[in-house]
């Protein structure tokens, strides 16, 4: 009778971009082996330097190994708490000889490693953020993917809204009965909407949100604003009802160009901060460049790195300031045609009465003049870091160039009466390691969605111009 050996462990070989996108990435293997290549430290050396969260990442994982070293040789194997063994791998003495690959790249360096171990008969799976390094293992022989701790699949991805075709009669109904039926059927996140439209006329429909566990719907309807701006479509009414409820601290828009997130997105901050006086001030951010360590890598003095750096912050607050301005001119026109110049002087004189911060709080100014008057602060991602931050209206723009770790930071900064909204277009990612399903933005939305205090709401309908909409949908 002839015993069966016990079969080998396989090893996972991580690649130096999956410990920047998680450098808890070691902890998700089960009680598999997980070995780190000696090129691979030799890389995060040279991150660590950085001050961006990429630089934050590396220098954790060397920190966890300087744990893990005190409970025995890394290069022999530390059990983890999981149950899995943790190794770092020399080089083998006798990598495989492959002539087309230039060893003096490191991410070649780091693919014959895990060749070699896989030659000596040990089971190895390549785990790397890098198509092209996929495809090389590929072409090696050796079993390679994507690091999917984290991952949304497209197909599951949450939009935040359904769609609901109703007979018409049923609009006139406080709510719906199809409605009903679905919710008896379906179960809905907290903080979903629902479009109910009617079955012939997709112009003629209600919005509703679904407020609690009891199956309850609130009707939702545009907002009353000072300024003469509102919604063009029923997802932005959705986005409008989401960033001007309170209750709701954590909000994401996601959709492609010319949707309106961040339009909508200033324009609701803006208006609680200087018309209702909700919050303190209105907190904007963005990457400064994808995958760019610090907002000094931009050209110019400290005050055009800042002009360039929030450049659509810039041009969305001009499109607002133009329809206030239009807005505040029709009304002068009709006061003036029948107010008397007597009544016209006593305002004047009324006016001048008020301070200076009083009397533009409900007006717009242009981006520098909302700074200088304290309503707008302009800050990097890269200082955000260890901060927390009170009773303000944080906007993080372009969060789809963020690794799920580098949102869960910006997202932990959030203080006491503050409300977080997220904005981005997971169809337009500019990091080689980041895609639709496994970006910050998407992530983050799916990981809230079952939360009380938070929403999402897709946009999918462009109303930039006709020609934006046309460049989404051809190219």
């Amino acid at each position: 009778m002839s015993i069966k050996p016990p079969e080998m462990k396989k090893m996972f070989v991580l690649d130096t971009n999956v410990l920047l996108h998680d450098p808890r990435a070691i902890f998700s293997f089960g009680d598999s082996i997980v070995g780190i290549p000696i090129a691979v430290l030799e890389e995060l050396e040279n991150f660590k330097k950085e001050s961006s969260e990429r630089g934050k990442s590396a220098r954790d994982f060397i920190r966890y190994l300087d744990e893990m070293r005190k409970s025995g040789s890394l290069s022999e194997g530390v059990k983890l708490e999981e149950g899995g063994t943790l190794k770092v791998l020399f080089s083998q003495s006798a990598l495989p000889h492959i002539t087309s690959l230039n060893l003096d790249l490191v991410d070649n360096e780091i693919l014959l490693n895990a060749l070699a171990i896989k030659n000596t008969g040990q089971p190895v799976k390549f785990i790397s953020k890098d198509l092209n390094a996929r495809v090389k293992a590929d072409v090696l022989g050796l079993e390679s993917e994507d690091y999917l701790k984290g991952h949304v699949p497209r197909e599951e991805f949450y939009k935040g809204w359904v769609r609901l075709m109703v007979p018409s009669v049923q609009l006139k109904q406080e709510v719906p009965d199809d409605l009903i039926a679905l919710s008896k059927e379906y179960s809905f996140m907290p903080n979903e909407y629902v479009l109910v439209e009617s079955q012939h006329n997709p112009h003629n429909y209600k919005i509703f949100r679904h407020v609690n566990s009891k199956k309850m719907f609130k009707a939702i309807d545009q907002p009353s604003l000072r300024w003469n701006v509102g919604a063009r479509n029923p997802q932005q009414v959705m986005a409008l009802d989401a960033l001007f409820d309170p209750t709701l601290e954590f909000v994401a828009l996601l959709g492609p160009a010319g949707t309106g997130k961040t339009f909508l997105a200033l324009l609701a901050g803006l208006h609680q901060v200087m018309v209702e006086d909700l919050y303190q001030k209105l907190l904007v951010s963005r990457p400064v460049v994808p995958l760019g360590p610090d907002i000094g890598y931009l050209p110019g003095g400290l005050q055009e790195k800042m002009f360039s750096w929030m450049q659509p912050i810039y041009d969305n607050v001009d499109v607002l300031l133009h329809a206030s301005n239009n807005q505040e001119h029709l009304q002068q026109v009709e006061s003036e045609a029948i107010v008397t110049l007597d009544e016209q002087q006593t305002k004047k004189k009324k006016k001048k009465k008020h301070d200076d911060k009083g009397a533009h709080r409900n007006s717009l100014g242009s981006v520098d003049d909302l700074v200088s008057q304290g309503f707008i602060s302009l800050e990097a991602i890269t200082y955000m870091r260890g901060r927390s931050i009170p009773y303000q209206f944080i906007l993080i723009d372009e969060v789809q160039n963020l690794s799920p770790h580098e949102a869960k930071t910006i997202i932990s900064r959030v203080g006491q009466g503050s409300k977080i909204v997220l904005c981005g277009d997971p169809y337009q990612i500019d990091s080689p390691y980041l895609d639709f399903s496994s970006n910050g933005l998407v992530v983050a939305s799916d990981k809230f969605k079952e939360q009380d205090l938070f929403a999402t709401v897709f946009l999918e309908s462009s109303e930039r111009s006709r020609l934006s909409q046309l460049a989404a949908e051809l190219m």
